[in-house]
């Protein structure tokens, strides 16, 4: 996915609200915020991936980045939606809530286990506890590529 029409968007916008006097400063604020915006849509990116991934779970969705462009990786479920009980595959239902009181020791633990794969608790334990009703491995590989290394012009 090519981020460039996105940040030349916001890049036009600048440009248009700024009046004659103010052309030269929108046009340095311009260059200046191209960065902060192609890396504020990675984050969007990875955050939407995260929230279809608790949708897909026991699949997953990543955001992997290449030359400056991010690009989706979307692995199926090793068991067919159609396994996966009724009320979890309609995201437009409801939301339940389940107060959870692991012991200490095993609380610690879970933290670990999302951390490691780049999730939050909830999304990790919405992975693997829809894996486990669903009767397959919930463990996926570690997010390692999550983290950005270089520079975004």
């Amino acid at each position: 996915m090519d981020l460039t029409r996105y940040v030349d968007g916001l890049r036009a916008e600048l440009l248009a609200a700024a009046g004659p006097q103010e052309a030269a400063l929108a046009e340095r604020l311009a260059a200046a915020v191209a960065s902060a915006t192609r890396l504020a849509m990675l984050d969007v990116l990875s955050d939407a991936a995260d929230e279809i991934t608790r949708d897909l779970a026991p699949g997953s969705v990543e955001v992997r980045v290449r030359e400056r462009n991010p690009y989706f990786v979307v692995t199926a479920p090793d068991a067919p939606p159609a396994a996966l009980p009724e009320a979890e595959s309609a995201p437009e239902g409801p939301v339940g809530r389940i107060n959870f009181r692991p012991p200490e020791q095993l609380k610690q633990r879970i933290e670990e286990a999302a951390a490691r794969e780049g999730l939050s608790v909830n999304a990790w334990m919405t992975r693997a506890l829809s894996a486990v009703v669903a009767g397959v491995p919930a463990h996926r590989p570690p997010r390692s590529d999550r983290s950005f290394v270089g520079w975004v012009g």
